[in-house]
């Protein structure tokens, strides 16, 4: 469950601020008091000259109150005395009772440029926004924000944590709002804030900013795993009672002195991401029970581990050793789950008083403003935090204004929340790569002149193909040629030569600096060859354009030629503008259905009834859904966002029930492949061998030897379920060895 903070402030003692100082100050220590004192008083004045002009408050509260809500959090993660006063202050700049210089004129240059840093932060939302509105008035590019942003994040990371705390306050305020306001700021709070938070490693924000965001985008599987928490609290509690005086005394017996032993906090989202990533009931979550046992020294963590283990039989594949493996944000832990008392699984975590407190607070706890003896510790931990951070700045840079802001935003968001590789150098340096890098990846990571002239790889002293995956631990070598550019296969995403979108920038970069005459070119033969492949007619480029947000036809084919856009794209562009023609489509007699049984939607707990889609908010497969029960119809299936099935809920709520969506129907179409190579042993094999690693089934096959050439021909009929899905695995089979030419057959 999500835990709320003590002392946050209500409407009325907000207003009594002195009173609010109090608390916090015999609470946490407050290096400035007198600091924030004015800056209270300061935010008060703001705010009734805010009512005073008649002016209306975003989510029904003051810039006093946010301001005092957004202290507490950062007081709870230890923050100094420049931060809380900014947070005090910044609804007020933002809201427009206050300037900057006003602010400086007051608290200092450090004060008013955190605030100024957390109102750059605005371009995130920006950048996403299809609006594309200018943040605070600025005419600035998209990209400028940002880079703004970066530069703010990367020089000081205190300005992260105000915004943190901003949405963590706006986020709990909205509990009050429309459903509209509720659904666009849990979206936002879920794909950007919650992971860097993560990223950041302040565990006490994450947690709950997940837990409040997925409360709105996913209220009825929020409730349903709330509810059955609250139906097995006291049970649970019970039990964990016996399990930390059990564990506390075998521990004190065997020697470890100043152990704390206490239950763990149930977050309701983590709990609904494992039933739905394990395929798991409620039940069959082991860490629904959980106990926290923090030591002093990390052998004591080991030793404790041994204890427990001796106690209760263990889940070999449940156990992490993250103290000697952290995590990409630095985190440290021992997990592991047992079979415990009653036989009920139970999740165990060990980690010292220390790796806790990072835990807990992330970057908060290597404050490099905050006086101490850790200190010279905690900076080497910051600067390890925002590495991050500066790759994005550092290719942004190199790249300039003409950088993709999509793929910038894609770095921006993947990079929060993607597992990472790493790898070494010849020379045994370390290189941090996403998940799934590649040879190419690493290329362009060490250097882009190194990235454009990579022709090969190797990998442990092995020569390995440039789409290989790179595993951690592994020593990299780029070969490379003394000139020469990339190859526009890297650019073809089913080819998988590139996987992260710094990579794919700077390639998108060169390609874009070449002549235009030999983009057009170059974008003709490419698309007259998928075209060709497809067995599709030619089409009016001019006409196309329009739809891929191009002048001319000629601007299509630079883009194509200039790795702008996929010929896969286009021709499914393409297939929208051409008429209803059987042959210039797939043909619409499926080879075999795998339908789901249930039909569109599965009523929760009950079947083959009645559905139908509401017309009023018209849900497609995706959408969040629920049912309502009409009077001779069956069940009526709306969003869950929906007005109307909000009115009834509330008028009749027992008509409300939990609906999802089945598995969507899956039709498979038979299409005609011809295929011709030079003849050799085993072509057959081969050709087999990549349909069966693509899962494409084969229903027939022709093949004959033409001795007067040395080549054979092929003709297949292959299930395929959609022509994006015929083109890749057309792609496959022209790699392999001896493929003269493979296209689509038409008879």
């Amino acid at each position: 469950m999500v835990t709320v903070r003590r002392q946050q402030p209500d409407e009325d003692q907000a207003r009594d601020w002195q009173q609010w100082l109090e608390h916090l100050t015999a609470r946490v220590p407050v290096r400035d008091s007198h600091s924030l004192e004015r800056a209270c008083a300061l935010a008060e004045q703001c705010e009734r000259a805010g009512e005073a002009a008649g002016g209306h408050w975003p989510y029904g509260k003051g810039c006093l109150t946010i301001g005092l809500e957004m202290a507490d959090v950062l007081a709870d993660l230890g923050a100094d005395a420049e931060a809380l006063p900014a947070a005090v202050l910044y609804r007020a700049v933002r809201e427009g009772q206050l300037s900057l210089l006003d602010v400086e004129r007051e608290f200092g240059s450090s004060v008013s440029t955190l605030i100024e840093g957390v109102l750059r932060m605005a371009a995130i939302s920006a950048s996403l926004n299809p609006t594309r509105k200018a943040v605070l008035g600025q005419q600035d590019g998209q990209l400028d924000n940002v880079r703004k942003m970066l530069l703010a994040m990367v020089d000081d990371v205190r300005v992260a944590l105000v915004k943190l705390a901003e949405r963590t306050v706006i986020i709990r305020a909205v509990k009050e709002s429309d459903p509209e306001r509720q659904l666009k700021v849990a979206r936002e709070i879920f794909d950007i804030y919650a992971p860097l938070a993560h990223r950041l490693g302040v565990g006490q924000l994450k947690w709950e900013l997940e837990d409040l965001s997925f409360r709105y985008l996913q209220p009825g599987a929020y409730k349903k795993v709330a509810r059955l928490l609250d139906e097995k609290r006291l049970d649970r509690e019970q039990y964990i009672d016996e399990v930390i005086q059990s564990l506390r005394g075998h521990l004190e017996r065997n020697g470890i002195k100043g152990a704390q032993v206490y239950g763990r906090a149930k977050h309701i989202y983590s709990i609904w991401r494992k039933m739905q990533k394990k395929h798991l009931d409620f039940g069959e979550v082991y860490d629904v029970r959980a106990v926290r046992v923090l030591v002093r020294e990390v052998r004591d963590c080991y030793a404790a581990l041994g204890i427990v283990h001796s106690l209760w039989k263990h889940v070999p594949k449940e156990f992490d050793d993250y103290i000697a493996s952290p995590k990409e944000n630095g985190y440290q832990s021992l997990h592991t789950a047992v079979v415990g008392p009653e036989r009920k699984m139970l999740e165990v975590q060990i980690r010292t008083f220390d790796m806790h407190e990072e835990a807990e607070l992330g970057v908060c706890a290597h404050w490099r403003y905050k006086e101490g003896s850790k200190a010279g510790r905690r900076s080497q931990s910051y600067e390890q935090r925002i590495a991050w951070l500066r790759q994005v700045l550092e290719w942004h840079e190199e790249l300039g204004d003409n950088a993709n802001t999509n793929a910038m935003m894609e770095e921006l968001q993947h990079g929060l929340v993607s597992d990472r590789v790493y790898v070494f150098t010849p020379d045994g340096h370390v290189v941090d790569l996403e998940a799934g890098a590649t040879p190419v990846d690493f290329a362009y990571h060490i250097h882009t002149e190194v990235g454009h002239r990579c022709r090969g790889a190797k990998v442990n002293g092995h020569i390995v193909p440039l789409n290989y995956n790179l595993n951690t631990g592994e020593q990299v070598e780029i070969l490379t040629a003394k000139e020469g550019g990339p190859s526009r296969d890297w650019m073809t995403p089913s080819l998988g030569y590139v996987a992260t979108s710094s990579a794919r920038a700077r390639i998108q970069q060169w390609f874009k600096r070449q002549d235009r005459d030999v983009h057009v070119a170059q974008g003709r033969a490419i698309l007259e060859r998928e075209m060709s492949r497809l067995a599709l007619d030619r089409i009016d480029l001019d006409q196309l354009a329009p739809q891929l947000n191009l002048k001319t036809g000629n601007d299509v084919l630079a883009a194509l030629g200039a790795g702008d856009l996929r010929p896969g794209h286009v021709v499914n562009q393409a297939q929208a503008l051409l008429p209803d023609d059987p042959q210039q489509q797939l043909e619409f007699v499926p080879a075999r259905s795998k339908a789901s049984e249930s039909g569109d939607v599965t009523i929760q707990g009950v079947g083959n009834l009645l559905t139908h889609m509401a017309a009023c908010c018209r849900p497609v497969p995706g959408d969040p859904v629920m049912g309502f029960i009409t009077q001779g119809r069956g069940v009526t299936v709306h969003r869950a966002d929906c007005h109307n099935l909000l009115a009834m809920q509330g008028e009749d709520p027992n008509r409300v029930i939990e609906v999802n969506w089945g598995e969507a129907d899956r039709i498979l179409y038979p299409v005609d492949i011809f295929l011709r190579a030079w003849d050799r042993q085993g072509l057959l094999r081969d050709v087999i061998a990549v349909l069966a690693n693509e899962k494409v089934n084969v229903t027939a096959v022709h093949t004959q030897s033409h001795t007067e050439d040395n080549t054979a021909t092929m003709l297949l009929t292959l299930e395929i379920a959609s022509l994006g899905g015929l083109g890749k695995v057309l792609a496959k089979m022209d790699q392999i060895k001896g493929v003269l030419e493979v296209r689509r057959y038409k008879k």
